[in-house]
């Protein structure tokens, strides 16, 4: 009876059975497995059996201790009927494992959860497409749960392989590959939620997890069309909708990216750039620039920036790959920025366009030199100039406005933003007066190109820029640069620096007003938007109108002017009467265009009839426009005196003859008569009555004499030398010994009296103009004559003192030196001889 008694005591203590004993008796079974084998009927297609399920749970809520040799006996009757294909009884036991989940949270639950896993991944690595879908369903299931207790040693590296294993999943019948692939996304989804926030863990952004999750999402990404094309009934339509692999991606790669922290961002990125890379996405950019927008619009604002700072990276890394690869690169970012521009950017924006015009250098080189290393041989990758070109515009869209980075600094603070544009204007190369610019062909070549493909982007970031303070908006560093370029000789390089000058003026957008260059009898039709003169513009103006007046006068002057440059002309000298102009500046403005009427009688330049007609319209437009805008009655009659005088008898003075497809011009300009001239002492003593300075209008306008003219093309550096060159020979003793002496006779003598009285009168003459220039000439004026005169005198005495400065003289005298030439030759003091008076 001991013996009897105190075996069963020992089984119910340790519910083991004993290795004596038969297996197959059902009394002598440990009660845990008694309750998970009455959970499975005697035919699998009855299901669960119910209420042997519910004492199960219970049994396992009352002794969580056993949980774990619960799911241990669970994991080992699975494995015998996978392999026995009792895949019914599968199904049950997995149903049994997720109750037993969802109720248990236990602190012992960790040893259950081990083999849950164990079984979840028998299945995944079996071929049947059901198994493998029911194992996916499961462990959804399991993510999806909040445990009490963490793990310290839980590993999901498996999941991960397989789970993106079957996110590419090829097999043959493509509505199970479907399904296939769509548990595989469940289940990377799974997983990321399950480790995502839980720092105890496996980590899952480190780059060996990232580098499969992110390709398996963008492969499913990559078949939306193929998707699509399947066109379901209106009925199937949601139903087909949640059978969509790359939808389902889609929401899987934004959630991932919504959880990712700032220290995560780059390793969830990198893996979409190779994978753009390796699959050649970048060139049809359109499966690229979807994918960046997911990404944008996923991600936290503030960490915008970082994914910008990865694209600029990945550009500079392909600076050597084909044009079609960086201009895939460059749209994308121009997509990526525009949505960036809500965010947080921070020092990003300089970086992007310090990329973005570096490799805009970089592609001028490799088209002019047609290699990446600027040599071409056999191994070399021959470049394709259309392609390159190709390139530089999308590389000048995406610093331009409306989208883009031009939008995006259209977001940033005016203070911002005119770093950006100082920045793109440091880049330009300009000529200086220490050195040039890259010479020889192939230099003259890049420059050109990188100065119109530069002021192309400046254009582009300036348009739509709205700045209240002109001094904010053209600041004196920047504004002497552009200027700087309006004396080159490229046209069109003059064509955008007034561009640039017109869209940072434009306040109002009057400027598609002035589009054509016309004179109407009535310029209310134009409904131009006029504000009065603020105390900051006038400050601008003052310091910077003379400079601004010198280079419009010496635009108007170039030969290779063409009807768009006298448009523009037209247009900056319009908007500065609109957005600029108190008093003073349309009085200066008068003078200048009258000094340009000037320019086009006398003819010094020897500019073509076109350029003589076009400055003639362009006076004409101008002032017709200014004198309604000032509303002095006897100032307007005069200028449409003239008008209507040129229509009668000179139409091609007047800009609807000129500026038109095919100008009507005359032949001869030189007798041009004086009523179809606007005169300057009629419009002086007009608005003279007015009130305005009449004697500043009597002034004819003179533009100042700068070191800019010395790098324009009216003084080359050949000629400047040759100048010098003549100067010194002039000056020299050498010239004026060889001149021969003057023979005094009656006739000079007679000469000299009588040309006295008109040499006094002369200089009676211009001693009042210069007494009536400093009294009523404006301070600009004054000092720039000023400062030329002391220049000039600066460079006479420094030509005297290079000519008389000559070795200290010889106390002994000269020695004559070979070919009869007297040379100074000092002696030591003591090898000197006195006389005998001068010994103590």
């Amino acid at each position: 009876m001991e013996l009897h008694t105190a075996q069963p005591r020992q089984l119910c203590a340790e519910e083991e059975t004993p290795p004596g004993v038969c297996g197959c008796c059902g009394a002598l079974r440990p009660r845990y497995k008694r309750l998970v084998d009455n959970i499975f009927p005697e035919d699998p297609e009855d299901g669960l059996v119910k209420t042997n399920m519910e004492k199960l749970t219970f049994y396992a809520l009352s002794a969580p201790e056993k949980l774990d040799r619960i799911g241990a006996y669970l994991s080992e009757r699975l494995i015998r009927d996978v392999g026995r294909h009792r895949y019914g009884y599968v199904c049950i036991a997995m149903e049994a494992l997720d109750q037993l989940l969802m109720a248990c949270h236990c602190q012992s639950i960790n040893l259950f959860v081990e083999s849950f896993l164990k079984m979840v991944a028998k299945l995944l690595e079996s071929e049947k497409p059901n198994l493998q879908i029911l194992g996916t369903n499961s462990f959804v299931k399991f993510a999806n749960i909040e445990e009490d207790t963490p793990s310290y040693h839980r590993s999901y590296d498996f999941f991960v392989s397989r789970f993106s294993e079957m996110c590419h999943s090829s097999h043959e019948d493509s509505e199970i590959k479907t399904k296939i692939r769509m548990s595989g996304i469940k289940g990377l989804q799974g997983v990321v939620r399950k480790t995502v926030n839980d720092e105890l863990q496996a980590n899952i952004w480190d780059p060996q997890h990232m580098d499969k999750i992110v390709p398996s999402l963008l492969f499913n990404l990559q078949h939306v069309e193929e998707a699509e094309s399947r066109s379901p009934s209106p009925l199937q339509a949601q139903e087909k909708e949640k059978e969509n692999p790359a939808e389902l991606a889609e929401r899987c790669l934004r959630e991932l990216l919504g959880r990712a922290a700032f220290g995560n961002i780059k390793n969830a990125i990198k893996p979409v750039l190779i994978h753009l890379d390796n699959h050649s996405l970048w060139e049809p950019k359109v499966f690229a620039v979807r994918c960046f927008k997911i990404i944008m619009y996923s991600i936290q604002p503030q960490h915008s920036h970082l994914v910008i700072q990865q694209l600029l990276g990945h550009l500079d890394a392909n600076s050597r790959s084909a044009a079609t690869v960086r201009a895939g690169i460059v749209e994308v970012l121009s997509e990526a920025a525009v949505i960036a521009a809500t965010g947080s950017v921070g020092p990003t924006v300089l970086e992007m366009f310090n990329t973005l015009l570096r490799q805009l250098r970089l592609s001028i080189d490799y088209a002019l030199t047609g290699s990446y290393d600027g040599t071409l041989s056999l191994g070399s990758k021959i470049i394709k100039e259309h392609e390159e070109r190709m390139f530089q515009e999308a590389v000048i869209k995406t610093v331009g406005a409306g989208r883009g980075l031009g939008s995006f600094a259209c977001t940033l603070p005016t203070y911002q933003r005119s770093e950006v544009i100082l920045f793109i204007m440091s880049k330009v190369p300009l000529p200086t007066l220490h050195h040039a610019v890259d010479a020889g062909r192939t230099g003259e070549n890049r420059n050109r190109l990188t100065q119109i493909m530069l002021l192309k982007s400046l254009l582009q970031v300036s348009t739509g820029f709205q700045c209240s303070n002109m001094m904010s908006a053209l600041p004196s560093n920047f504004l002497d640069r552009l200027l700087s370029t309006a004396l080159m000789e490229d046209a069109e390089i003059r064509l955008f620096v007034l561009e640039i000058l017109i869209s940072f003026i434009d306040r109002h957008g009057n400027r598609h007003k002035f589009s054509t260059i016309s004179t109407l009898s009535d310029i209310a039709v134009l409904k131009l938007k006029v504000d009065k003169c603020s105390r900051q513009d006038t400050v601008f103006m003052k310091k910077h109108s003379q400079q601004l007046y010198r280079h419009i006068y010496l635009s108007c002057k170039e030969e290779t002017n063409m009807q768009k440059h006298y448009e523009a002309l037209y247009g900056l000298l319009v908007l500065i009467s609109i957005e600029l102009a108190n008093e003073e500046v349309l009085v200066d403005l008068i003078r200048l265009v009258l000094a340009v009427q000037d320019v086009a009688q006398v003819n010094e330049e020897n500019l073509s009839v076109y350029n003589r007609c076009a400055l003639y319209a362009l006076g004409a437009a101008y002032l017709n426009l200014i004198s309604q805008l000032t509303t002095v009655p006897a100032f307007c009659q005069h200028i449409h005196e003239v008008i209507e005088t040129r229509k009668k008898e000179a139409p091609y003075m007047l800009p609807e003859d000129v500026f038109v497809e095919r100008p009507r011009l005359s032949q001869n300009l030189d007798g041009v008569v004086i009523e179809f001239l606007f005169r300057q002492s009629k419009i002086s003593e007009v608005l003279g009555g007015s009130g305005y300075n009449s004697d500043r209008l009597c002034l004819p306008y003179i533009p100042q004499l700068t070191d800019e003219d010395r790098l324009s093309k009216r003084k080359s550096i050949g000629e400047t030398i040759s100048l010098q060159v003549e100067v010194e020979s002039r000056n020299s003793p050498e010239k004026e010994e060889r001149v021969p002496a003057e023979e005094i006779t009656y006739e000079t003598l007679k000469k000299a009296i009588v040309d006295s009285v008109a040499v006094e009168e002369q200089e009676r003459e211009r001693r009042r103009q210069v007494v009536e220039k400093f009294q009523k000439a404006p301070f600009e004026e004054i000092a720039a004559h000023c400062g030329a005169r002391a220049s000039l005198l600066q460079s006479r005495l420094n030509q005297i003192f290079e000519i008389t400065i000559r070795p200290p003289p010889s106390p002994s005298g000269t020695i004559t030196a070979a070919y009869g030439q007297a040379q100074s030759h000092s002696i030591p003091v003591y090898e000197m001889k006195f006389p005998d008076l001068c010994v103590y």
